[in-house]
């Protein structure tokens, strides 16, 4: 009795060890993005193309969420987003196949400039108010990049953000650049609102709520902070394009 007790005893650990992996292996944090710029005088062309490459070829984990670029130095662009999956499925992505590369080489790029990005990004639900999958049609994202050897700090900065955010009700997703170039946080904000949530005296002006979270002199800290730890910030409004996107 004693041996069936302990067998199932080790049973019981190794399903739940397995149980652990497993779930830590299938953990779909990532998302890749690229950018891509139409020809100006051939957008509607490249929209009719991209809308059908979308829907025929970006499934399952390769689906696709479109979003154009309102504002910022990148207007004009289009954000593709596909995710979120693993590194695991990345692994046996591939190419998605000949006739998808060829619809896209001759249906798509034909309408785009020479300009182009692409990268990885791992959603980082410790410094997010909001889950990864809950999306809105319309972000704001503040692109930051810390100076070398302070990434720490700037993480300890996003901390200290959440409290406000929490505080305030807003919505925000951040993300880990991966492998794609300058160490950068992508910090989302989702107007789950509209824009509308952008409006002065929406909520309360940001030094009152972040001093209340903080204590009191931390908002001339947190300028202090950004001055000695942020090399470069920028930020840019998308707007979803359902119509492009997967289906």
């Amino acid at each position: 009795m004693y041996n069936h007790l302990r067998l199932k005893a080790k049973l019981f650990f190794l399903s739940a060890m397995l149980l652990s992996i497993t779930a830590i292996s299938q953990t779909k944090t990532l998302t890749s993005t690229q950018r891509v710029y139409p020809k100006v005088d051939k957008v509607l062309e490249f929209e009719k193309a991209l809308a059908s490459h979308a829907q025929k070829y970006h499934n399952g984990t390769a689906r696709w969420r479109v979003f154009e670029i309102q504002s910022g130095p990148e207007s004009g662009g289009y954000q593709i987003v596909e995710g979120p999956t693993s590194w695991e499925d990345e692994d046996t992505r591939g190419n998605l196949g000949a006739e998808h590369n060829l619809d896209w080489n001759k249906s798509v790029a034909i309408y785009l400039t020479d300009r182009h990005s692409s990268g990885y990004a791992v959603y980082i639900d410790s410094l997010s108010t909001v889950a990864i999958g809950d999306y809105s049609d319309k972000i704001n994202i503040s692109h930051v990049y810390p100076k070398i050897g302070q990434g720490d700090n700037v993480i300890n900065m996003i901390q200290r953000l959440k409290k406000n955010w929490m505080a305030s009700g807003v919505s925000v997703a951040v993300y880990q650049a991966s492998s794609s170039g300058k160490a950068q946080y992508s910090i989302v904000t989702r107007y789950k609102q509209g824009l509308k949530e952008r409006t002065a005296g929406f909520r309360k002006p940001f030094k009152e709520v972040y001093e209340s979270v903080n204590g009191e002199g931390s908002y001339a800290q947190y300028l202090k902070d950004a001055a000695e730890f942020i090399d470069e910030s920028w930020s840019e409004l998308l707007f979803l394009r359902a119509d492009l996107s997967s289906k």
